[in-house]
């Protein structure tokens, strides 16, 4: 079965078009939604990807309409190749894994997004440790100081006060005084 996915982005807009053009190439059952293309989670989207079986084609227009990062596409695609569905943008022949045109295509940008990940990882992880070098503290700031440490360490452990009380003064949670080390 083909299904059909037509998406706008503000009410204003209309899926009418989206949902001509689907029928004209075979669409059944067209899921229509309103809603940005960066928000990740679409009710519609998800009902679609939950109905498609092996050997189903889910078609958009274009690209656009069903992801608007390359990230999304690829999880988006990679939830319906393990339906063992298709995909198919009408508007973007290179988007459509029911040819192997289409599939070559998709795992060469699927592994190009791969490459990007692995060097973003890699700039990160090298600017990580150029700035401990220079001196620079990562991480939350400490809610306590060492000298507030030393304290609660002391009320807690020496004068047996109860944990939720010296949170209490110095307005963290009792599970921050819980983990501090004696």
């Amino acid at each position: 079965m083909i299904y059909g996915y037509a998406r706008v982005s503000t009410d204003g807009q209309s899926v009418t078009a989206q949902v001509a053009e689907l029928r004209k190439h075979g669409a059944g059952n067209v899921f229509r939604e309103v809603a940005s293309g960066a928000k990740t989670d679409r009710a519609q989207l998800r009902r679609v990807l939950d109905q498609l079986d092996a050997g189903d084609v889910l078609m958009v227009t274009r690209l656009d309409r069903l992801a608007r990062s390359t990230r999304d596409l690829l999880n988006t695609l990679a939830a319906i190749t393990e339906k063992k569905a298709g995909f198919r943008s009408l508007g973007d022949a290179w988007a459509d894994t029911t040819t192997a045109h289409g599939r070559l295509m998709l795992t060469v940008l699927g592994g190009l997004a791969v490459f990007q990940r692995d060097l973003i990882r890699t700039r990160t992880g090298e600017g990580r440790e150029r700035a401990k070098a220079r001196g620079v503290k990562l991480g939350r700031k400490p809610k306590l100081t060492e000298h507030q440490k030393r304290e609660a360490i002391r009320r807690r452990d020496r004068d047996g006060e109860p944990v939720c009380e010296i949170a209490r003064t110095y307005n963290v949670s009792h599970s921050t005084i819980s983990r501090l080390a004696a």
